[in-house]
């Protein structure tokens, strides 16, 4: 059985890639985590007594804990998905998205290269190196018909993107100089189950359900390209595994959308399943209330995934409709997880961790 070392496995894209390769393949899974607030070991409480899992609390800047981890687990492949990853918090505080993002990834590049070296020539041979990132690395697109593809110039607008470029640069760098096997992804914005509530998808559903305003930026023009988080699981294992080294691919869900379309489609689906609304509100969209824009907000992203589409076959699965009809539902239906986040009870369990040590 292979073992993959996934990190960030605690976050929202993380755990649903744990959920993938401990479900439905294979593979054996660590997941380093250092259990940020974005970090929820609940997210993962179906994959916890699987005899195929193994969580290791370990911050990726920290050498000694991650040379322990490879050395200890021997991993056949890394998927790297560990990252601060808010825009308005990295507007806040930059310091914590360059300490992770880039010296965080540069750390785990110089251990992987020194375990990778010291592999016997099978296993050195199908080692491989998995950088996830996000096409807010791009800047933003001016053409309505205009895409991202593979060869687009990085033009970050935010700390969050500038610091997710820096580590996208740093790996190909790795590939180039010491042969590194690596390869990159870059999506567009995912959405789906176990989302952290200060997302736009699920802030506005829990907002609407306790009468609050839905705050939107500007006008709510921006464009987005909507991706369900199991889809992009998938196409995550299957370049892990299938995609051709020193490559980069781009996956998209093919769902363009305008922030306020977004939120009002949300309403639209809270009318139909929960008709019963918080005191004094008399229509979901009513709660819509415009803000100020963000500063310097990207006004519109959009992916071209036909080079994954072609390669490896991969397309989603899931529609905007169907994907967002999920959601909610998911979010319905489980309401404690999204009180135990709301409260900070979901931090316990990370605290217990640091207790135990």
């Amino acid at each position: 059985m292979k073992t993959i070392l996934v990190t960030g496995g605690a976050g929202f894209i993380g755990s649903a890639v744990i959920r993938h390769l401990i479900n439905d393949t294979d593979f054996s899974v660590v997941n380093l985590d250092k259990l940020t607030y974005a970090g929820n070991l609940e997210s993962l409480a179906d994959c916890s007594s699987s005899p195929k899992y193994v969580f290791e609390q370990v911050d990726i800047c920290d050498e000694v804990e991650v040379r322990r981890v490879f050395k200890q687990y021997s991993p056949d492949m890394v998927m790297h998905l560990a990252a601060e990853s808010h825009v308005d918090r990295s507007i806040d505080g930059p310091r914590e998205f360059i300490q992770t993002n880039i010296v965080g990834t540069y750390n785990m590049l110089e251990q992987a290269r020194s375990y990778w070296v010291g592999l016997d020539p099978k296993k050195k041979t199908g080692f491989r190196f998995h950088h996830i990132s996000t096409d807010e690395v791009y800047g933003d697109l001016e053409g309505t018909e205009d895409l991202f593809t593979e060869t687009t110039p990085y033009a970050p607008s935010s700390p969050y993107s500038a610091s997710k470029a820096s580590s996208d640069h740093l790996v190909r760098a790795w590939q180039r100089t010491f042969k590194f096997p690596a390869v990159i992804t870059n999506c567009s914005n995912n959405y789906g189950p176990y989302h952290f509530p200060e997302k736009l998808i699920p802030l506005m559903i829990l907002n609407a359900l306790e009468g609050k305003p839905l705050p939107v930026y500007g006008q709510g023009h921006q464009i987005r390209d909507w991706l369900y988080v199991e889809d992009h699981a998938r196409a995550l294992v299957l370049v892990a595994t299938q995609g051709s080294l020193n490559e980069t691919y781009n996956i998209g869900g093919h769902n363009e959308m305008q922030n306020i379309q977004v939120v009002q489609t949300i309403c639209e689906l809270l009318e139909e399943l929960v008709p019963q609304k918080p005191e004094g509100v008399s229509a979901y969209q009513d709660l819509i209330t415009f803000v100020e824009d963000r500063a310097g907000h990207d006004v519109r992203y959009a992916i071209d995934a036909s080079k994954i589409k072609r390669e490896l076959g991969w397309v989603p699965q899931e529609t905007f409709a169907s994907g967002i009809r999920k959601t909610v539902e998911w979010y319905l239906n489980n309401q404690q997880w999204c009180l135990n986040v709301q409260d900070g009870s979901y931090q316990r369990e990370r605290l217990g961790c640091i207790e135990a040590e």
